[in-house]
């Protein structure tokens, strides 16, 4: 298809016209996909390489219309894709994916709001620290707590620990790692996401010590307590313990208690106070200031 046969509108886009047509073919498309979806199978058919293979080696020298790009993607893409939507898919974690979400997506696509300033869209800072102080009372954290919104887990992980470690009296934000080798606790069961969060903000692997946990994947209270009081008389400083929750460790595992969980918290804080990431505000994964 030729460039001449796309409609342009005002803007050098593609024509709301056309736009418009296509909108309401993905919309059906998708509700047809969501009724339908227990009829797929839940992994992918497609062997490694099909996918690549149906692709062409070099870009294309001309655009095409949305029906021919809509039509590929159901040729093309669909055949290799997991449905994690599906109600017999339950690797990972669980589907987040909602209709309300898919509206959403299609409303923040065409708004395109990048909130890196209050100015560049007062509406997307607002409503960003409304829903997280609604987050907040939800899980029930005193007032104080702040957030914001990530695009992943490992992410939030991420930023938390950078906070933590932004808390220690080294000043790495002006003069770097500082050579005094850092600690993070973490239980033995925990996220990728957290060491990679220690390599990334040079803690270090070596310096990621993992608590062991019992039948339930419970971090053992004792022995973060002596990993702590060993490291910190070889002068080690401690960034952060991150205690892991159920969701991480299987789908149907047992709520830890909340007294072994007070119980290594209270001890972890009376070991140095301003260290301590405590595990409700690690099972929400936010990036906490305040």
């Amino acid at each position: 298809m030729s460039r001449s046969e796309i409609s342009v509108g005002q803007l050098g886009d593609i024509g709301t016209d056309e736009f418009r047509a296509a909108a309401h073919r993905a919309v059906d498309w998708i509700g047809e996909y969501l009724d339908t979806i227990r009829e797929r199978p839940v992994l992918s058919q497609v062997a490694p390489g099909d996918v690549r293979r149906s692709l062409p080696t070099v870009p294309p020298e001309q655009g095409e219309a949305l029906e021919a790009i809509i039509d590929d993607f159901e040729r093309l893409v669909l055949p290799g894709i997991t449905h994690w939507n599906h109600p017999r898919f339950f690797g990972y974690f669980g589907i987040t994916g909602s209709t309300p979400g898919i509206l959403a997506e299609l409303l923040i696509a065409a708004l395109n709001v990048n909130g890196m300033l209050w100015r560049t869209s007062p509406a997307a800072t607002e409503v960003e620290e409304v829903a997280c102080d609604w987050l907040r009372q939800a899980i029930g954290l005193p007032v104080g707590f702040s957030g914001v919104i990530n695009d992943t887990a490992s992410s939030s992980t991420l930023y938390a620990l950078a906070a933590a470690r932004e808390a220690l009296p080294i000043g790495v934000r002006q003069h770097g790692m500082p050579a005094a080798h850092l600690r993070m606790y973490v239980s033995e069961e925990a996220h990728s996401s957290v060491e990679k969060a220690g390599i990334v903000l040079g803690v270090g692997q070596d310096n990621v010590v993992k608590i062991s946990t019992d039948s339930a994947f419970r971090m053992d209270p004792d022995e973060l307590e002596k990993a702590i009081a060993r490291d910190r008389r070889a002068g080690h400083l401690r960034v952060a313990w991150v205690e892991l929750q159920r969701q991480q460790a299987t789908a149907g595992g047992q709520r830890p208690r909340e007294p072994d969980r007070a119980v290594a918290a209270e001890r972890a804080q009376l070991q140095d106070p301003r260290r301590s990431l405590h595990p409700r505000e690690q099972m929400q994964q936010l990036s906490l200031r305040g």
